[in-house]
């Protein structure tokens, strides 16, 4: 025989059960405008391409940019790798040279201690973000810029020979004296081809060297 405190234990213990039973689980919050499709909060951004680093451009090369330190350049490529040569008639103020770590053909040209032009000389075989390098065609540039580049009688060579300025603002005919501005310079030699290049601030104007 079941005595009644049993009966009424048993009792309470069944009716808790179905409580647990008929008790819904927690769900998760709906998805709201501002969550729906949105990423994981660990995803990445993606990263942007970045130009290729061996091209010289209007702002340099590699981990060359206008308007970097002499300590700075010397870090990056080296320091000048002919140290007696003269580079300029006061080097604290101008000074040329061909860093020992630099692809050949390559000169910077410090102004006031501070990295003016990079230019593509003889044995270079670097190009420009337009994809000109040195023996290519005057026609082949001014075909590619359009009218973003001016031309200028050379100083000293008769036509065909002449400069190519490609201003990053765009083109100018007046002697660029902004410290902000960039561009290039194609020096076309009497056979019509590149010759030289310069890329940088309005240092790409001198026409020998620090003068």
């Amino acid at each position: 025989m079941i005595r009644p405190v049993a009966v009424s234990l048993l009792a309470l213990l069944a009716v808790a059960a179905c409580e647990r039973q008929e008790t819904p689980a927690a769900q998760p919050p709906a998805p709201t405008a501002a969550t729906q499709g949105a990423p994981p909060a660990s995803t990445a951004p993606a990263t942007p391409v970045s130009a290729d680093p061996n091209l010289v451009s209007a702002e340099g090369w590699g981990p060359l940019r206008v308007g970097m330190t002499a300590a700075e350049v010397t870090a990056a490529v080296g320091p000048d790798s002919q140290p007696n040569a003269v580079g300029g008639a006061d080097p604290e103020a101008c000074d040329e040279f061909h860093p020992a770590r630099a692809p050949e053909g390559l000169r910077v040209m410090m102004v006031d201690r501070r990295l003016a032009r990079i230019t593509l000389a003889r044995d270079a075989t670097l190009k420009t973000d337009r994809g000109f390098g040195l023996g290519d065609a005057a026609t082949a540039i001014k075909a590619s810029y359009g009218g973003a580049v001016i031309a200028q009688p050379h100083k000293y060579q008769s036509a065909p020979a002449e400069d190519l300025f490609a201003w990053r603002e765009g083109a100018s005919t007046a002697y660029v004296t902004d410290p902000e501005a960039r561009g290039v310079r194609y020096e076309i030699g009497s056979d019509g081809k590149v010759s030289m290049i310069h890329a940088g601030g309005p240092a790409i104007q001198y026409v020998e060297g620090c003068a």
